[in-house]
């Protein structure tokens, strides 16, 4: 049975994941980056908001928290086990597209988190919501494929963010020095994650600003331990990895042959399971923000790909390249602890800076992913669902830590991110109007501090 259920999955992901859905996601990448005129340049602009208070503007959470709340639930395990499963079968050219698919990702990531922003409302209990689903029925008026929306996102928060999260900090940690049970880490996760929930937002966006910077941080110290140990290998692995994007790759030195689709399309999917860009699920936390406009926040959160994905997974990718290169013994067939084993070259450090960073990411990432579903769940029935769901969610997480195959849950979670992205492309080209009007008016007219009342809440959600 389970070896059916796997077999399904995988090949439903391998549907999904063809080639019409690579070209619609970063055909809507390059399309919004021509359309609104490269937002990418206006990086810096964005991290200036950062210190920004945001008291301008209705809203519950500041700038800041609201884009740690987002790089929470995308840094997870997607940087670390998703980009060592793309080298292992897509070769080392799947980190260049990794990294392409997050530098076009920020123009989507900003267009989605302008559209929740504009159309958001707020519910019965005073609180600020927004997201795809209600741009697409206040904006497309669509209502059908905004319960769509909300559907796959509530199916995919228990892929991307709870299951596989789970699974692959539990398997790193039984494989590490400390021999933890998978049973442990469960039991561990689920009270911490329990507790956290109990304060909503707020308690989420206290520990996700606390604890992403931090172990961020930390994950990347690691990976320059590790590339510093090979310094002389930088520039071969770096002609590698463009190489090996564009060219067939031959099996040998520590790597598997791959083509130049498989890298594609490996790299494109780690790429978008790390950031998200284009599945809708970030923008969810942008809606509460104090702004005084739209493009204000839309901007802040652009920058999440970039860090997630330009930062994180390409330093990944490029330290198990080297890693790699320098011991062509370490097999590169198991992605799955293909890092924990990169790591461990350099000794017990090493290997405990990558335990801990990715413990830390998988906390961050399902408390993330839990508002996200949250927030699904309560548009399709409302604030009845938001208990019985964070039950399901806490038990959830211990079942990901036991569960005995990983391919089980990866391929699970490659389906509900791809019938989850649909829908949000759709709402995406659709009202790029308005996407167009915004951007001309606040930001290439410079008035990024001009308030717009327009975007203040309704004061009842119309669900």
């Amino acid at each position: 049975m389970v070896e059916l259920i796997d077999t399904f999955l995988a090949n439903a992901s391998e549907y999904l994941w063809g080639y019409v859905l690579l070209f619609c996601l970063l055909g809507t990448h390059l399309y919004l980056t021509i359309r609104l005129r490269f937002p990418q340049r206006y990086l810096f602009t964005a991290m200036r908001y950062y210190v920004s208070r945001g008291k301008k503007g209705k809203g519950e959470i500041s700038h800041f928290s609201s884009l740690m709340v987002s790089l929470a639930a995308n840094v997870g395990t997607g940087n670390i086990v998703g980009v060592a499963t793309a080298v292992a079968v897509g070769g080392p050219g799947a980190v260049f597209w990794c990294m392409l698919t997050g530098l076009l990702g920020m123009s989507t990531r900003y267009a989605e988190s302008l559209l929740a922003i504009r159309y958001r409302t707020r519910d019965p209990r005073g609180h600020t919501v927004g997201g795809p689903m209600y741009a697409i029925e206040r904006g497309l008026g669509c209502k059908w494929l905004a319960v769509l929306f909300a559907v796959f996102t509530a199916v995919a928060a228990f892929g991307i963010g709870n299951i596989t999260q789970a699974n692959a900090v539990a398997g790193v940690l039984a494989e590490s020095s400390l021999s933890i049970p998978s049973w442990v880490t469960g039991l561990f996760l689920v009270v911490l994650v329990a507790v956290v929930l109990l304060f909503g937002l707020q308690g989420i966006s206290r520990v996700c600003t606390a604890c992403v910077p931090t172990m961020a941080l930390l994950y990347m110290i690691g990976c320059f331990i590790l590339i510093g140990c090979h310094i002389d290998l930088i520039w071969p692995a770096l002609k590698l990895i463009c190489t090996s994007a564009f060219t067939e790759q031959a099996a040998g030195g520590g790597f598997i042959g791959s083509t130049f689709i498989l890298a594609l399309q490996t790299g494109v999917r780690r790429g978008l399971f790390s950031n998200e860009a284009g599945m809708g699920s970030s923008p969810i936390v942008s809606a509460p923000v104090r702004t005084p406009n739209a493009v204000q926040q839309a901007l802040v959160s652009s920058t999440g790909p970039f860090w997630d994905t330009v930062v994180l997974c390409t330093l990944t990718g490029f330290a198990l390249t080297i890693s790699l290169l320098a011991d062509p013994g370490i097999s590169s067939h198991e992605g799955n602890l293909l890092t924990y084993h990169a790591f461990g070259t350099v000794g017990a450090p090493g290997s405990w800076l990558l335990t801990i960073s990715l413990a830390t990411f998988v906390i961050s990432t399902l408390l993330g992913w839990s508002y996200f579903g949250e927030r699904a769940l309560e548009y399709l029935g409302g604030e009845r669902f938001i208990t019985p769901y964070r039950v399901l969610w806490v038990g959830m997480v211990f079942v990901g830590c036991v569960i005995p195959k990983s391919s089980i849950v990866w391929n699970f979670a490659d389906c509900a991110n791809g019938l989850m992205a649909l829908p949000n492309l759709i709402c995406l080209v659709g009202l790029s109007g308005v996407l167009v009007s915004q951007t001309r008016h606040f930001l290439w007219q410079r008035r990024l501090d001009e308030e717009d009342s327009s975007i203040t809440p309704a004061e009842e959600n119309p669900h």
